[in-house]
């Protein structure tokens, strides 16, 4: 789709804008900056913040105002991938094709650098930058902040460390799996839709579900993918999972079923998204998290 091509050029450079403009902060402390950039620019599929400006595109969202939601939500992405590389947890040399950020920066300013993004995220979200009603404001930061805490975000992680190396059910995966991964997803759409001016509480509804089944979606292709794409083209050290016997959709189901799984839950999101009014964009979306090898 051309016209999706173009719009996702220009959205990923305004993404990078932003988030460059986001993380010019005065300090004395500018190793910290410095940690805290060199994680954040410059790399990365800025899937996340191009979810939230399709979410907004449903409810008619000022596009200023995505780019801002976006790139905090990014920050928050960015934060959890410099703690998930630590010794203390995944124990990890590369991300996005370079040296993980403690690697650079050393354990204490890298887990410092997570920290500082965590609480960026909230200063921009509670910023006048964002120019949307003061309620609606309160209710982006309450579901962010809901969806990267204990019911989300942190406490799917946790529930992944203390899994490694047990045997779960599918139903325990998948549940895990809707907190560590797919709770910032949703984050990103519903944030974006709630910031637009035609919000409906049915079609909030119908998005929750589409965004619950692209976290999942998301989910189970990143672990189809650590088993079949080299270092190089992850970006990342592949078929990590497997070294360390973490429970994932390939581990416990077995590739060719895993594949199966992804397909029909791709095929059902679309045909829900679809059902959207101008929905392209995030049908397009969908498609890259689907079709992805990286």
């Amino acid at each position: 789709m051309q016209n999706y091509e173009i719009w996702q050029i220009k959205a990923l450079q305004e993404i990078e804008q932003k988030i460059t403009q986001l993380l010019n902060i005065p300090s004395s402390c500018e190793f910290l900056i410095e940690s805290m950039r060199y994680s954040s620019l410059d790399g990365g599929k800025r899937i996340r913040p191009l979810f939230t400006l399709a979410g907004g595109i449903l409810s008619d969202a000022k596009p200023s105002n995505l780019l801002i939601i976006g790139s905090a939500i990014e920050m928050i992405h960015c934060f959890s991938l410099i703690h998930d590389d630590l010794p203390i947890m995944d124990n990890d040399d590369l991300r996005r094709g370079k040296p993980t950020n403690h690697k650079v920066y050393g354990d204490a300013v890298a887990l410092l650098a997570g920290d500082a993004l965590h609480t960026q995220c909230f200063e921009i979200l509670s910023s006048n930058e964002l120019d949307i009603p003061s309620d609606i404001k309160l209710q982006i930061i309450n579901l962010v902040a809901k969806l990267i805490g204990i019911q989300g975000m942190v406490g799917g992680q946790t529930l992944d460390w203390l899994s490694t190396g047990k045997k779960i059910s599918l139903q325990a995966l998948q549940e895990m799996h809707a907190l560590k991964t797919g709770a910032l997803l949703r984050a990103s759409i519903l944030s974006g839709y709630l910031a637009g001016t035609s919000y409906c509480q049915t079609q909030y509804q119908q998005l929750t579900t589409i965004a619950n089944n692209i976290g999942l979606l998301f989910q189970i292709v990143d672990d189809i993918i650590d088993v079949t794409e080299d270092t190089a083209t992850l970006g990342k050290t592949a078929n990590k999972d497997q070294i360390q016997d973490k429970a994932t959709y390939v581990n416990l189901l077995g590739l060719d079923t895993a594949k199966d799984m992804a397909k029909q839950l791709y095929c059902t999101t679309i045909t829900l998204i679809k059902q959207q009014p101008n929905s392209q964009i995030l049908q397009c979306l969908t498609d890259s998290v689907y079709y992805r090898h990286s």
